[in-house]
């Protein structure tokens, strides 16, 4: 399947219409494991690959949750358990004072959890790339030009079959990564 130290096949467009066309056809294909590199934001790409699920809404919810359950556990703890003082009758564990720390503490948490989804669901930081090897993409990436890379860790790669698959797609130039 694929050579020891092969990251992947890296394919070279120069239009953004080359590079939509090749990434549905790649989905279609088959192929999973595969990265776009486009010099500004392209939202056909995404679609094409079908890259709009994240979790990142999941991660924000748990931190919600979690910063929820904190800043009620924690002027619970505060009041109930550890200095609980009968002031005028009142009740001790009263809910309604402990609604915006809590609120905040929801809020709080939940900013961290976007923070850290991101990062952590999107590989970052990320200072050492493979494709970084590549003399072309280095020189164009983030300029003009357009680049696909398909893993070699993607259960239909082939080397010489994804080869000629991308060149008839379109691809300028194709490179092992």
């Amino acid at each position: 399947m694929s050579r020891t130290g092969l990251f992947g096949l890296l394919a070279e467009f120069d239009t953004a219409d080359g590079i939509v066309r090749a990434s549905r056809a790649v989905h279609q294909e088959g192929y999973r494991r595969l990265e776009a590199y486009t010099p500004y934001p392209m939202e056909e790409v995404l679609d094409a690959l079908h890259l709009h699920q994240t979790h990142v809404p999941k991660v924000v919810l748990a931190g919600g949750i979690l910063g929820l359950l904190f800043g009620f556990g924690l002027q619970y703890y505060c009041q109930v358990v550890s200095y609980a003082l009968n002031i005028g009758g009142r009740p001790i564990a009263s809910w309604l004072p402990w609604v915006v720390p809590s609120f905040e503490t929801t809020v709080l948490f939940s900013a961290f959890g976007a923070v850290i989804g991101v990062l952590a669901l999107s590989g970052l930081p990320q200072p050492y790339h493979p494709v970084f090897n590549v003399p072309r993409f280095a020189q164009a990436a983030s300029r003009d030009r357009f680049f696909l890379c398909i893993e070699a860790i993607d259960p239909k790669f082939d080397l010489d079959g994804t080869r000629q698959f991308l060149r008839s797609l379109g691809a300028v130039e194709d490179t092992e990564v």
